[in-house]
């Protein structure tokens, strides 16, 4: 329960530093949706 709770946190800090980042172009978010993805990687 615990971890599932960490990977809930981990998850919803990368969503709004990804919209504070406030990507202009498809190109931009794409690169901050790799970025997400690799932090989420890292965790597990």
């Amino acid at each position: 329960m615990r971890s599932f709770l960490n990977v809930i946190a981990v998850v919803g800090l990368l969503l709004v530093t990804v919209g504070l980042n406030a990507c202009n172009t498809a190109e931009g978010f794409g690169r901050d949706v790799e970025k997400a993805g690799e932090k989420i990687q890292e965790t597990f």
